[in-house]
């Protein structure tokens, strides 16, 4: 890889504060988040990784690859209390959706913010307190075990209400482990409630648990492909699907 002493042009720069609170993304939720094509946003991308501040990696066959945000270009995005993204091939497929997800919720939510997880560890670590994680318990040390949503819709304006929890769910986790998560999401109080995007194989576990849980006022489970398609386009999901103060 060839690389550029250039100073980052103000586009790349616009896609590195995008990304590094992300973790990873690609290039079509890229052009989704940019309003450009899919050609277009590659084309900034490369140069991007051409300059040192992007890595790319195709880790799957058959999808899209995986970008993340070099150490360089971490401190070129300006950014604090973030380190680059690791991924692996058990990763890699969760990456990809997050990144569809955040960049489909900005189109379908404008009056809302999108917050990856990386964003709301740092947040919830400087403030001391939970602002958007279910708390699952007590650790040892008498600290609260959270867990914490890939991603959040802030309302861009707070008098509008509180946050809602959206989790990116593509494999079907062990009954009880889902039957607790679950429960943490019914009572958490920090947040107006939970969105679950959901692969086809996890719709009936998830209702399950959201059933055993008594959580159906608080978590609401939607497709992911009824938010976003194989190119990472857009689709308006059904009406009401971002859950309400109760």
């Amino acid at each position: 890889m060839t690389r550029t002493s250039t100073t980052p042009s103000p586009a790349q720069i616009a896609i590195l504060r995008w990304a590094v609170p992300l973790g990873a993304v690609t290039a079509e939720a890229v052009a989704q988040h940019e309003g450009l094509t899919v050609a277009s946003a590659r084309a900034r991308m490369l140069a991007a990784e051409r300059a040192g501040l992007l890595y790319r990696r195709r880790v799957l066959a058959d999808a899209p690859a995986l970008y993340t945000v070099t150490r360089r270009g971490v401190r070129a995005s300006g950014l604090r209390g973030f380190k680059p993204a690791q991924l692996s091939v058990s990763s890699a497929p969760h990456a990809i959706a997050c990144a569809a997800a955040a960049a489909a919720l900005e189109h379908v939510y404008p009056d809302h913010v999108v917050m990856g997880e990386r964003e709301l560890r740092r947040e919830e670590h400087e403030a001391g307190m939970q602002l958007a994680s279910a708390r699952l318990g007590d650790g040892p040390d008498g600290a609260p075990l959270l867990h914490r949503p890939d991603l959040v819709l802030w309302p861009e304006d707070a008098q509008q209400g509180l946050p809602v929890a959206v989790e990116v769910e593509l494999t079907v986790k062990a009954p009880r482990r889902l039957l607790e998560i679950c429960r943490a999401w019914g009572r958490c109080r920090c947040v107006a409630g939970t969105l679950y995007l959901t692969a086809p194989d996890v719709r009936r576990p998830l209702a399950r648990a959201i059933e055993g849980a008594q959580a159906d006022e608080r978590i609401v489970a939607v497709a992911l492909d009824a938010l976003i398609d194989r190119n990472g386009s857009k689709r308006t999901p059904p009406a009401s699907t971002v859950p309400v103060d109760a």
